[in-house]
């Protein structure tokens, strides 16, 4: 006789269909809320390309994005230049690839940063409580109540000099070839001072997690078991709180690229020959009544690219969202 789908056997009927679909994994039912959402689908689609720009853009460009074409300068866009040509000759399209690649690294290195410390940081203020939690707060109070781009500015313009003085006098009394060339140091700083901007965003975001989580019973019963404390932090609260950390990393991965580029324009940032949005902006804004692409190309990739991230970041909140309908 053959056996009904309703009670699988050996089960005596404790298990019905309706039940397994409700065993579905989270990841599973946000992948497909994620799918549902049109602009979350476009902002996928446009933060894949940008990082696919950033990835493999560099080796598909037509030309070097230092390399000059002195007789076609400021050239409008054409076939041979898609993008057109700036003040000494170089190919918009070109420096527009590498400059995907700038700012995606600038962005996604910082973040990591930033989400790794926020997380240590925030993990141990919200398990540990008592007098660490109150110094880390004050902390992030006081970090997070200077506007973002000054704070950002601030460090990169103090830092800068004497780092590259540091890395100079190291070349002339050791000869490290590394520090030949400290053009790769205006990475470093913007990494640094990107990271040391957005730490405590996470840091009070994984605090909150845990607190609403460390006296559920699960919690309890690992304590009671006599498990150390760093274990349940790190293989019980963590996972746990990842859900809106995933979220709010698309927001910062986004906001990099704008500080990325706004340190680049004001001049403490990466400078040229490097290629960013930020600095192709600046070189040419004062030519923008008489040759406007030139700044709109840069602007226009920036502003798609980071609205491309945010909707992105927008539907990964709905998707993981646990107050949002499962239908």
């Amino acid at each position: 006789m053959t056996q009904t789908n309703a009670e699988p056997a050996g089960t005596g009927g404790a298990v019905t269909l309706p039940e397994v679909r409700r065993q579905r994994s989270l990841w599973g039912d946000a992948l497909r809320k994620l799918v549902r959402n049109r602009l979350a689908v476009l902002g996928l689609a446009i933060t894949s390309v940008l990082i696919f720009g950033a990835i493999f853009g560099p080796a598909l460009a037509p030309y070097s994005y230092t390399q000059q074409h002195l007789l076609r300068t400021a050239e409008l866009p054409s076939g041979d230049f898609w993008f057109g040509t700036d003040e000494i000759g170089r190919d918009m399209f070109s420096r527009i690839l590498y400059g995907a690649r700038t700012a995606v690294m600038v962005a996604a290195i910082s973040t990591l940063i930033s989400v790794v410390l926020g997380m240590v940081i925030g993990a141990a203020a919200g398990y540990a409580g008592g007098w660490i939690d109150s110094v880390i707060l004050r902390i992030t109070d006081i970090t997070m109540s200077m506007p973002s781009i000054l704070l950002a500015a601030l460090i990169a313009a103090t830092v800068k000099q004497p780092v590259i003085n540091w890395a100079k006098n190291v070349h002339e009394q050791t000869g490290f070839p590394l520090f030949a060339d400290v053009t790769w140091l205006d990475l470093v700083i913007v990494f640094g001072g990107l990271s040391l901007v957005f730490w405590p965003v996470y840091a009070r975001l994984i605090r909150g997690q845990i607190l609403s989580l460390r006296e559920k019973e699960f919690i309890e019963a690992a304590r009671a078991s006599g498990v150390p404390a760093l274990q349940i932090a790190m293989r019980h609260l963590m996972p746990n709180a990842l859900g809106p950390v995933i979220v709010q990393l698309t927001f910062s991965f986004s906001a990099g690229m704008v500080l990325e580029s706004s340190l680049s324009y004001l001049g403490i940032g990466i400078q040229p020959p490097q290629a960013s949005w930020g600095n192709m902006i600046s070189s040419n804004i004062g030519s923008w009544s008489y040759r406007p692409w030139l700044v709109v190309v840069p602007s226009l990739t920036l502003a798609i690219a980071t609205l491309g991230v945010n909707f992105l970041g927008d539907g990964l909140n709905d998707a993981l969202n646990p107050r949002s309908s499962t239908k």
